[in-house]
């Protein structure tokens, strides 16, 4: 057995790589290796024989595996300091960071329409999501037999029997800011106001849930001219083109007198749109000069003070600027679908160059 152990115990020192040391274990211990022969035939042996070999080949094999066990580990020590040699880190550098979490397209218009309107001189105003009936509706005009008050359009608040409170509802529009903008400012005054609105409303370009934004300015000598004006910057920085025209339409809404709807100049392509040219004409807002009961309602007398407001759906500049077919997907979304649209983490919205006056 000397002879076996030195013969093994040379081998495993004078195995360099990984695959030379395996066929060492093996010519050893393997199923046919020479130690573990020797280990089956001690059970053929006299049973004296057998108590003087039996700790003598078993403390060979331990003194075997032992030696390939600490020569393995030094070979495996040798190759990671030779890659530590050829390959230089600075373990002191920072984490490369992992960008997973990208700005939903509505959270995206919403600052780039603020940025922009900021430009103009128009604040950002806030109110509640849950609204009183006047806020909401007769402070802006709307007549008690208006479709909009009726159940099948409008959210309305649960009330326990005997609760006599005046009506509330989820706000159907963000124009109940405009009156509360009004009466805690006064005239003159410039806002726009964005934010979710609720109505019972669900197919491809509705949602019983979306988000408004609409605007208000209120000076001595505010005019259709301004809101023009206005309302083509918007468009222009917007949409990102040079030119844009826009159509007034005559149209009704309770809350200003005239009104109009408002149509931008498009084209359709190959299925894609594009704004500022074309002979085609798309809807995208409605607008019109403040009503004098409005004017009245946020405190403000409309002998003295007069002004504009338009609103426009978020959602929907949003689907026409990105080329996004069905609202519907804003909710029903992911990281995948939002980064086939091109959206990706926004620090701030960024102008070029800025609005000309």
């Amino acid at each position: 057995m000397s002879a076996l152990r030195a013969k093994y115990l040379e081998q495993i020192g004078a195995a360099h790589a990984p695959d030379t040391l395996e066929a060492v274990r093996l010519a050893a211990l393997g199923k046919k290796g020479e130690i573990s022969l020797m280990m089956r035939e001690l059970g053929k042996m006299p049973a004296e024989e057998r108590q003087s070999a039996g700790p003598a080949l078993n403390a060979l094999k331990n003194e075997v595996d032992a030696a390939l066990r600490a020569r393995k580990s030094g070979l495996e020590d040798a190759a990671l300091d030779a890659r530590l040699r050829s390959e230089w880190l600075d373990v002191t550098l920072p984490g490369r960071p992992r960008p997973m979490g990208t700005i939903h397209p509505v959270s995206q218009v919403m600052e780039e329409l603020t940025a922009i309107f900021a430009d103009m001189g128009f604040a950002v105003a806030e109110g509640p999501q849950v609204e009183s009936d006047w806020y909401n509706f007769d402070a802006l005009n709307i007549a008690p037999e208006h479709p909009a008050r009726q159940e099948h359009d409008t959210f309305f608040l649960h009330r326990a029997p005997g609760d006599d409170r005046p009506p509330h509802v989820l706000r159907t529009h963000t124009s109940p800011v405009q009156i509360r903008a009004m009466q805690a400012q006064g005239a003159p005054i410039r806002v726009i106001a964005p934010g979710r609105v609720y109505r019972m409303d669900m197919d491809q370009t509705h949602a019983p849930m979306f988000h408004q934004v609409e605007g208000l300015a209120i000076d001595r000598d505010i005019s259709m001219a301004q809101l023009k004006w206005t309302l083509e910057e918007f468009c222009r920085a917007f949409f990102e083109v040079d030119q844009v025209e826009l159509r007034f339409r005559a149209s009704h809404f309770p809350f200003t007198e005239p009104s109009a709807e408002v149509d931008i100049r498009c084209s359709w392509k190959d299925g894609q749109l594009k704004i500022g040219e074309g002979d085609s004409w798309m809807e995208i807002l409605g607008s019109g000069m403040v009503h004098p009961n409005v004017l009245r309602a946020g405190g403000i007398d409309p002998d003295a003070w007069q002004g504009f407001a338009f609103g426009m759906g978020i959602d929907r500049i949003a689907m026409l600027k990105y080329g996004i077919p069905d609202l519907r997907a804003f909710f029903e979304s992911d990281l995948r679908w939002l980064r086939n649209y091109g959206f990706s983490a926004l620090d701030k919205p960024e102008l070029a160059g800025g609005l000309s006056r």
